[in-house]
């Protein structure tokens, strides 16, 4: 909201889960794939998302899983439709 890049929220009682969204930034990242007339490097939005779960609650492999679907949802929002 204010520019931050990134945010590590802290898990209050009673929630389970807490996610912390960071600002979405222009940033330079390889360009895999990329033939030979077009640059190795090329500028894509990037935003950082960070989940802190109570362990005493969820796992944190469960809370690595959901944070995967997550950002499969956020590459393709088409998909929320089906």
């Amino acid at each position: 909201m204010y520019g931050i890049k990134s945010v590590t929220p802290i898990v209050m009682r009673p929630q389970a889960c807490a996610l912390g969204l960071g600002a979405i930034r222009d940033t330079v990242v390889p360009n895999v794939g990329a033939t030979e007339d077009e640059d190795i490097w090329k500028v894509t939005p990037v935003m950082v998302a960070t989940l802190s779960c109570d362990h005493r609650v969820v796992d944190g492999a469960v809370g690595a899983s959901w944070l995967g679907a997550f950002k499969s949802l956020l590459e393709k929002p088409e998909t929320m439709l089906l």
